[in-house]
């Protein structure tokens, strides 16, 4: 286990007390428990010096990189304004700023903008709006899809580890499978629904991308019912799979589109709710509901400020395309190298959205530890998989969230050739590792007995 410093220690013991002590103690048990200082573009330096390329980009957030220097200078700027910050009762002009760029960016029916601080408040504002405006209740989502941690968003995922102990949920929200259309269908067909709300690839799924008709003939079926399409693009968003929107590769016009992580490069929080001119003024329908819905942190102008700076920052570095060309050239070479293990299912994703599936081995010799590590816990064999990555050759990352069997792949858009060619070898040697080598699953062993030492 890595040893820390005394320094660290303390910071430890202060977040163990004050904070949540689980979370230390899972980061000690994956020697993953280090401490950063400096973090730029790609590359995390750590107190004792080790540089660490970041393959995870704080899931979505960092699309520009870490502490991009145009978007530090701006934020200066702006707090050297002095000008309103959190006024709350004034017309913010940088919100319309950003709201105007957002609409002309995603097209299509979305010609307004509601903005909060998380990914999770925009799915609470979706709801809202989507049953405000239908005089619906029934709220259809996609199996397997990750929304946020809040009640509401809780209430349109299906995986019972997120649910787990917080219920009840909201009533009236239901489950298709993801891209089959003919379930969606015939859950339309049924009864009224509001919206169905799911992410264009489903990210925590596995980087789950849909039959290519798929969002097509979804919202035709929407359209033909009254129900609206609501896009969680969350993680998709802000040229992560090269366009603006993940949307535009299906050239579906959804009537609401979730936006979050990247919008503000990593440093402010904020989310946007993009939506038409009808869903919008069905709730904002009078002077009376001027302010029926609204959050303390909407607007604010460091928020506002660094979403700008940061659409500026992707647009003038050409980062959509670079995510289009960068996520091609991983793939294949990824393909090419990964292809003769037993293990590896498939290599998939778009842009520099990606992901490696692994699967049972059939080799008799490799299944047994494989199946015994299963039943202690199923993110065993991933986490050993990111805890090798981290330990052995410097990269961050991490499985997907519902899907144990799967290596997410989502560096920041201004990662280089070099830094994508460490990654590929760092993970080429550890998966020719869990094939050749009982080192990988003793170290596996390892961590089993010391997460069973600590329930």
């Amino acid at each position: 286990m890595l040893k820390k410093a005394p320094a660290e220690n303390v910071v430890d013991e202060i977040y163990e007390r004050r904070v949540n002590p689980q979370w230390v103690r899972l980061l000690d048990v994956l020697q993953m428990n280090v401490t950063y200082l400096q973090c730029s573009g790609t590359e995390l330096v750590t107190s004792d010096s080790r540089r660490i390329l970041d393959f995870i980009s704080g899931y979505c957030v960092h699309n520009i990189g870490h502490n991009h220097p145009r978007l530090i200078a701006a934020l200066k700027e702006e707090l050297d304004r002095a000008g309103p910050a959190m006024l709350q009762s004034h017309v913010s002009d940088l919100a319309g700023e950003l709201a105007e760029r957002l609409c002309a960016r995603a097209g299509g029916r979305l010609t307004k903008a509601f903005f909060a601080s998380s990914g999770s408040e925009g799915i609470e504002t979706v709801i809202k709006f989507a049953r405000a405006h239908t005089g619906r209740s029934g709220l259809l989502y996609a199996a397997d899809g990750f929304h946020g941690l809040t009640c509401g968003a809780l209430s349109l995922m299906s995986n019972e580890f997120w649910k787990g102990g917080f219920g009840p949920f909201l009533p009236d929200t239901e489950a298709v499978p993801f891209g089959d259309i003919e379930a969606l269908e015939r859950k339309l067909a049924a009864r009224p629904i509001a919206a169905f709300i799911l992410e264009p690839i489903q990210g925590e799924a596995g980087i789950r991308l849909p039959p290519p008709d798929y969002l097509a003939r979804a919202q035709a079926l929407c359209r033909s019912h009254g129900t609206l399409l609501v896009l969680d693009e969350v993680q998709t968003g802000f040229y992560r799979t090269g366009p603006f929107l993940a949307a535009h590769h299906f050239g579906v016009e959804p009537d609401m589109i979730v936006l979050a992580k990247a919008i503000s490069g990593g440093l402010i929080p904020c989310s946007a709710v993009l939506m038409s001119d009808a869903i919008c003024n069905s709730v904002y329908s009078s002077l009376k509901r001027a302010f029926v819905h609204t959050t303390t942190f909407s607007e604010n102008s460091l928020a506002m400020r660094a979403g700008l700076a940061t659409l500026d920052i992707l647009e003038d570095e050409n980062l959509g395309a670079r995510a289009t060309a960068m996520g091609e050239r991983l793939r294949l070479r990824l393909s090419e190298r990964l292809g003769k293990y037993d293990m590896v299912a498939d290599v998939r994703g778009l842009g520099l959205l990606n992901a490696i599936e692994f699967k049972t081995p059939s080799s008799y010799l490799l299944r047994i530890p494989f199946e015994a590590f299963g039943k202690i816990h199923p993110g065993m064999f991933g986490q050993v998989l990111v805890m090798r990555l981290f330990k052995d050759h410097g990269i961050l990352s991490q499985i997907c969230g519902n899907n144990f069997m799967t290596l997410k792949i989502a560096p920041p858009l201004v990662v280089t050739d070099e830094q994508i060619d460490a990654y590929i070898a760092a993970v080429e040697k550890v998966v020719d590792l869990v094939h050749t080598s009982t080192t990988f699953w003793s170290e596996a062993l390892g961590i089993a007995r010391r997460v069973l030492a600590t329930v």
